[in-house]
């Protein structure tokens, strides 16, 4: 095996930093690989191979994030090196470096969870690649302000195994700072995880557990349902002379007639899935098959638009040629906006948004005694495995009869 050592070459200026290096030593072949790191001469301790900073040093700080980046590099040259030799082949000091060179290149947390996002939509996961997109730029504003601009570990990049609890924890607290809440920070750390769980599955790194002091559940949330009351205050709005609003109404009230139909959904909706009386789509979020009774309510929203020119049922992508994904989160951004001036207009206190209409509907099903395995499967819940198992062959029918109970209402 290799033998691997941390060394110092002093500037030949006077006064100008020196420069660390890596000596690889291999059947008797001398490579050296320059870490990028520079100090003093009276920061190298020459009879330990270490950097080293006296307490109450200005550079201290500095000196210790140089520190860690040096042991970690050498922990990366010698599970490369212990790599190759268990490889049973010959291997030279080169092939330690341009191995290690390679994993800087493509082992870093930016370039993997790059790799992560590319397969997502792939795959056709394009939401789940907003949201990782959401959290890389999360992550990396982080770490632009995580250090001073001297400390190696803020660097533009972060190896994946330079994830630490420290890190970690840091990121959570820069959140709190911003006013973030628990559940969306949350909601980037378990995204983390997941891409660090990743990496951990296909050999990059080893499992160091960085997220075990952070939170990464899932707190209970203020209470987003309207009582059926506020809801029919809603449709009885007169907003004719209001278009804007009257839309981001009528979208509303659309998702609540939907069972709850979450927008993504309403918008790539075709109108081949309007046959027979009945809506028959596939969740995008899971890609369960849902069937939905069409109502009149439906209809007479339906009705107050002119004929969509694309192929989607609903008047929110509208025309042919555009980003679609682009006029669905434009068009999500405006109706929740106008959504809450409908709010005050009624006396809703809570932020009224389009994912208001989804919990509406599961409330004013269960206070319409609707049993909860009936509510489970209107919704598409195939992630509670537990109801889902005695769902199998509920007829669509009766979730159509629980739907028609609820809209009688109104």
């Amino acid at each position: 095996m290799a033998s691997i050592k941390v060394k110092f070459r002093p500037s030949t200026v006077a006064g100008h930093e020196g420069a660390i290096y890596y000596q690889i030593i291999h059947e008797r072949r001398v490579r050296q690989l320059l870490s990028g790191y520079r100090i003093f001469q009276w920061e190298w301790d020459e009879s330990r191979s270490c950097v080293t900073a006296a307490q109450g040093c200005e550079r201290r700080e500095f000196i210790l994030s140089i520190r860690e980046c040096i042991r970690r590099d050498v922990e990366r040259l010698n599970r490369i090196d212990k790599r190759l030799y268990d490889s049973v082949m010959s291997y030279t000091t080169d092939d330690v470096v341009d191995e290690f060179n390679r994993y800087a290149q493509e082992s870093s947390l930016f370039n993997f969870m790059e790799g992560v996002i590319v397969k997502l939509r792939q795959n056709g996961k394009v939401r789940t690649s907003e949201t990782y997109r959401a959290t890389l730029n999360s992550f990396r504003n982080f770490l632009a302000e995580y250090v001073s601009k001297d400390d190696f570990r803020g660097r533009e990049d972060i190896m994946l195994d330079c994830l630490d609890c420290e890190i970690m924890e840091a990121y959570e607290a820069w959140h709190r700072g911003r006013g973030v809440t628990p559940n969306t920070i949350s909601f980037y750390t378990r995204i983390l995880r997941a891409v660090y769980n990743r990496a951990v599955e296909q050999g990059i790194i080893e499992n160091r557990n960085p997220f075990r002091h952070v939170y990464t559940g899932v707190d209970k949330t203020v209470k987003r349902a309207l009582p059926l009351s506020a809801m029919k205050k809603i449709k009885a709005l007169d907003l004719s002379s209001m278009p804007s609003l009257d839309y981001a109404r009528d979208m509303f009230l659309m998702s609540f007639y939907l069972r709850g139909m979450s927008f993504v959904d309403m918008a790539f909706l075709k109108k081949s899935n309007l046959k027979n009386g009945s809506v028959t789509y596939r969740r995008r979020k899971t890609g369960q098959q849902l069937i939905i009774g069409w109502t009149k309510e439906m209809q007479m929203i339906l009705d107050k638009y002119p004929e969509n020119a694309t192929d989607y049922l609903l008047p929110i992508i509208r025309n042919r040629g555009t980003n679609e994904r682009c006029t669905y989160r434009n068009m999500g951004y405006n109706i929740n906006h106008n959504l809450k001036t409908v709010a005050g207009m009624v006396g809703v206190t809570i932020p009224l948004t389009l994912y208001v209409a989804r919990h509406s509907w599961a409330s004013a099903a269960k206070a319409k005694g609707i049993p909860l395995s009936v509510i489970s499967e209107g919704m598409g819940h195939d992630s509670e495995a537990t109801t889902q198992i005695y769902l199998a062959s509920l007829d669509t029918s009766v979730v159509d009869r629980a739907n028609a109970v609820i809209l009688n209402s109104l």
